[in-house]
C-alpha cells in the first residue's frame, strides 16, 4: 500500500537520477495514488524539502557512508529520512527510521543489504548530530547552513552585502505564499473575503498589493470563485508589473513573452476597446493563455501568436504597439522558494548568457512600441546582470528611451523596483518602466 514516504521517494528518485522536475514528477506520483489530504501534504513537504536542504543533507550523511550506493534509490531514501530527522520535529526518530528501513527492504534486492546499510547510516547520523563548517567561513557556512552553492552566496555577499545576503537565503528557504489575486473592481473585493471564508479559507492582505490576498493552504483553484474567473492564482511580486502601466483602455498592447498567461490577462482586465497580443516561443504553452483568458471572460481582448521575441519585428510594423511588456526569460532566482532545484541548475554564466538574451529581445521589441508608448521590463529574478544592467545597457544603446520613475502597489515610487523575497512569501521581482520620447 502507498504512503506519503512512498510517492515521496519516488519522486525524488525521478529528479535526482532522471533530472525531472520536482513539481511535474510529484504531481504525476500524486495522481497515481489515492492519498488523504495530509499525506498529500507530508509527501510534498518532504519532496521540496529534500531538494530544497540537499547540500546540507549530503554535508550530513558524507561522513557517514563509507561505501559506493550502487542501488538508485539508496541516497535519495538517505537523503529524504535525513531531512525528516533533522526538519520534521513533530514525527518521533524511530518513526522516520522505521519508514525507511521498510522502504529500502521494498526497493533492494534480495539479499542486497540495502536494509542494514540504511539503518546503520541513520543511526550513525543520530550519533552524530548536527555538523557545519565554521562561522568564520562565512561562504561555506552559508552555503551548507542555507543549501545554497558557494558561487550563488558568493555572488549574493558581493552584490547585497553580508546582512541581506542572510535575509535572501532564509526567505528562499520559507514556504512559498499561497498567492491569489482578485480580478474583480475593487468595491468587490469584500465580496471575494465572504466567499473566501465561506469556502473554509483564512487570508491575509499582501504587504505588496490592494487585489492579492495569501491565503492559509492550497486547493483554490477548485473553488467556483477560480473557475468563474473572480480571482486567479498570481504572485503579488508579479502581479505589479501591470500595475505599472498607465492605460486608457483603448491602446493596442504587446505581451512579449507570455506563458503562462498570468500578465497577459491582468492586461486583458485593463482594456476595453484595446487587445493585447501574446507571444510565445512554444505553441503548446500558448494554449495555457487561451485557457486562462478564457475562464477570466477576456478572450475577446486577447490574441496569440507563436513566436520567439527576437525576431517580432519580423512580423509586426514599426510603432503598432501602444504598450509593450517584455516579462523576459530570466534565471528565476527569485522562485527559488517555489522551484527549489533552480539553486543548483543555474551558474553565473547562466546569468551572463540570459543578459544578453533580455537585451536582444529589447532590441529587437523596441522598435515595435509608438513614440510616447510605454515599454514595461521584468524579470522573476534578483541579478544585476538580468535585471538593471540590461535595463543600463538598452538605455546605453538607445538614447530614444529614457527611464521613468515607477509607483506600483503599496510600494513607494522608485527609479527600478526590485523586490527580494519578502516576509509575507512573495517572490523575487524586478520592475523597470521605459518610455519611447516623442
Amino acid at each position: 500500500m502507498s504512503n506519503a514516504r512512498t510517492v515521496a521517494l519516488d519522486t525524488l528518485i525521478k529528479v535526482f537520477n532522471q533530472k525531472s522536475y520536482s513539481n511535474i514528477a510529484l504531481n504525476n506520483e500524486l495522481e497515481k495514488h489515492d492519498l488523504k489530504a495530509a499525506d498529500k501534504a507530508l509527501a510534498t513537504r518532504i519532496v521540496y524539502g529534500t531538494i530544497q536542504y540537499k547540500l546540507f543533507l549530503e554535508y550530513q550523511l558524507n561522513p557517514l557512508i563509507k561505501t559506493n550506493l550502487r542501488d538508485k534509490f539508496l541516497k535519495p531514501l538517505l537523503l529524504m529520512s535525513a531531512y525528516q530527522y533533522f526538519f520534521l520535529e513533530k514525527v518521533p526518530t524511530n518513526a522516520i527510521f522505521d519508514e525507511a528501513n521498510k522502504l529500502a527492504k521494498k526497493y533492494g534486492k534480495k539479499n542486497s543489504g540495502s536494509y542494514k546499510l540504511v539503518n546503520g547510516i541513520l543511526r550513525a547520523l543520530e550519533r552524530q548530530g548536527k555538523i557545519l563548517p565554521a562561522e568564520n567561513d562565512l561562504v561555506n557556512y552559508l552555503s551548507i547552513k542555507e543549501s545554497f552553492p558557494k558561487w550563488l552566496v558568493e555572488y549574493l555577499l558581493n552584490n547585497f552585502g553580508k546582512n541581506k545576503t542572510k535575509e535572501i537565503l532564509i526567505r528562499s528557504n520559507q514556504p512559498a505564499s499561497n498567492s491569489i489575486r482578485m480580478t474583480v473592481e475593487e468595491n468587490s473585493f469584500e465580496k471575494i473575503k465572504e466567499d473566501l471564508r465561506k469556502d473554509g479559507f483564512d487570508y491575509k492582505e499582501s504587504s505588496l498589493t490592494t487585489h492579492n490576498l495569501n491565503l492559509n493552504k492550497g486547493g483554490v483553484a477548485k473553488t467556483d470563485l477560480f473557475e468563474t474567473g473572480k480571482i486567479t492564482i498570481q504572485d503579488a511580486a508579479a502581479s505589479l508589473a501591470v500595475d505599472a502601466f498607465n492605460f486608457k483602455g483603448s491602446e493596442h498592447v504587446l505581451d512579449a513573452c507570455s506563458a503562462p498567461g498570468g500578465k497577459t490577462v491582468q492586461i486583458a482586465e485593463k482594456l476595453t476597446t484595446g487587445n493585447v497580443v501574446a507571444l510565445d516561443i512554444h505553441e503548446n504553452k500558448l494554449k495555457l493563455v487561451k485557457n486562462t483568458a478564457k475562464r477570466l471572460h477576456v478572450s475577446d481582448k486577447v490574441k496569440t501568436k507563436a513566436l520567439d521575441a527576437r525576431k517580432a519585428k519580423e512580423y509586426f510594423a514599426e510603432e503598432q504597439f501602444d504598450k509593450v511588456l517584455v516579462d523576459a526569460p530570466c534565471s528565476g532566482l527569485g522562485l527559488i522558494r517555489r522551484k527549489p532545484e533552480i539553486r543548483y541548475e543555474k551558474s553565473l554564466n547562466d546569468i551572463k548568457n540570459l543578459a544578453k538574451i533580455q537585451l536582444a529581445i529589447l532590441e529587437n521589441i523596441s522598435v515595435l512600441l509608438r513614440t510616447s508608448g510605454e515599454l514595461v521590463y521584468s524579470t522573476c529574478t534578483i541579478s544585476y546582470e538580468e535585471d538593471e544592467g540590461v535595463i543600463k545597457q538598452f538605455l546605453k544603446l538607445h538614447p530614444e528611451f529614457e527611464l521613468v520613475p515607477v509607483q506600483v502597489g503599496k510600494l513607494p515610487k522608485q527609479q527600478m523596483v526590485r523586490i527580494f523575497p519578502s516576509e509575507d512569501g512573495s517572490d523575487g521581482f524586478f520592475i523597470a518602466k521605459l518610455k519611447k520620447r516623442g
